[in-house]
This record gives structure tokens, sequence and C-alpha cells, in this order.
């Protein structure tokens, strides 16, 4: 299966339940205004200004991805992570479950350096050991089961790889709540995170409200 060249075959995408909130990502209409959600979407959830630039400085900051390193980018979306890690010389791997969302990440980043796959991160199918590091940024919160997800990360990344991760955490709120009836959405704390990664040993966190973002290094 071919997507400008760039989307490798199918891998193992699961045909298991999927969330409210993953299917929605399935339509043209949802991948084509992401972006234009993303870039306001952590000042809101935070009520404070959060902008992409400054997210991505954390992240280059905190994980300094380097030319020569290979990098899975899980829940791609509209390929924000990738194209940061591309542009820094890594070599990416950017996988999501829809369609709709791999289409617009091709479209919107167009780096050599990235090439797109149709997978199902809780079980990609790919060999232990891959990478250098894995990016998840807020696709664990739509994920039918996070301990799997993160399960997979760990098995993918190479001994001294690192995971970077950012999520909505719990603040139990009744607004959390509802998205977690209607939407199928889970919402962890840095205890339960911990407890999910049992390999890897967290270096760097940071949390504004609701927002958390944390690197771990496997052991």
């Amino acid at each position: 299966m071919a997507l400008n060249g760039q989307l490798e075959g199918i891998v193992n995408l699961s045909e298991r339940w999927r969330t409210s909130a993953q299917r929605s990502n399935f339509l043209e209409l949802t991948a084509r205004g992401y972006m234009t959600w993303r870039r306001r979407s952590l000042s809101l959830l935070t009520g404070s200004p959060l902008p992409l630039e400054r997210e991505a400085a954390y992240f280059i900051a905190l994980c300094a991805p380097q030319a020569g390193q290979s990098w899975l980018d899980v829940g791609t979306s509209a390929g924000f992570y990738a194209g940061i890690l591309a542009r820094r010389g890594a070599q990416v791997l950017a996988c999501d479950i829809s369609p709709a969302m791999l289409r617009e990440a091709a479209r919107q980043e167009t780096h050599p350096n990235i090439s797109y796959a149709l997978l199902n991160a809780e079980q990609t199918g790919l060999p232990a050991a891959s990478f250098d590091g894995v990016c998840i940024g807020a696709t664990l919160n739509e994920t039918a089961s996070p301990p799997d997800m993160l399960a997979e990360a760990q098995r993918l990344l190479k001994p001294g790889g690192q995971l970077w991760l950012m999520a909505l955490a719990r603040d139990g709120s009744p607004g959390q709540g509802l998205l977690s009836r209607l939407g199928g959405l889970t919402f962890a704390d840095e205890a339960q995170l911990a407890a999910w990664l049992p390999g890897l040993a967290q270096t760097d966190g940071w949390r504004r409200g609701n927002v958390l973002f944390g690197r771990w290094i496997k052991r």
C-alpha cells in the first residue's frame, strides 16, 4: 500500500475494539483540522500560553535527537514530532492507525528522513530493540490499552534508548470522567506511568495543569 511513496505496508493492524477518540481520527475532516487544534490545545488545556514552539524546544533540549539516530513516532497524527526529529537529522518511522492522519502527516511533513507506516502501536510486529528513541504525543490518552502501548514502546527501545511522552494526566475532574465514559480516553498520573514503565528510569518530568511531559531511559 503506498501513500505519496512513503507509506509502508500495513503491519499487524489490529481489528480489536478501538476507542471513540481513535475512531474519530479516521475522518478526513478530523485529520485536516488536527493541526489547527493542536496549535492551541495545550494553551487551552493549561490556561496559559504553551505554544508548539515551546513544546518543541523542551523536547529538543531534553532528548537532544541527533543525526544517525532511529526514532519511532507513535500516533504521529499530522507529523509534529516526526518533523522535529527529521530536521535534527534522525531517521523517523512515523506510525498511526488512521490512514487519514497519515495522509495529512505526509502532506505537512515531506522530509526525506520520514517514513510513514500504518501500524497498531500496541502490537507493531517490529523487531525488538529497533529504535534509539520512541516519542508518544497525546496518543496514550486515546489508545484502547495504554499499558500495552507502553510495553511495546519499551520492547522496541534499544538499551539506553529514550522514551518521550506528552499526555494529559489524571486530575479527577468531572470533565475527564465524561471523556472517559464517552470517548474511551484514559488519564494516568505519574505513579501509574511509573508502574507501566518498569524497565525504564525517568530522568525528567514537567507538569503544567493536567499536561504532563516526561523522558525515560531504558535500563
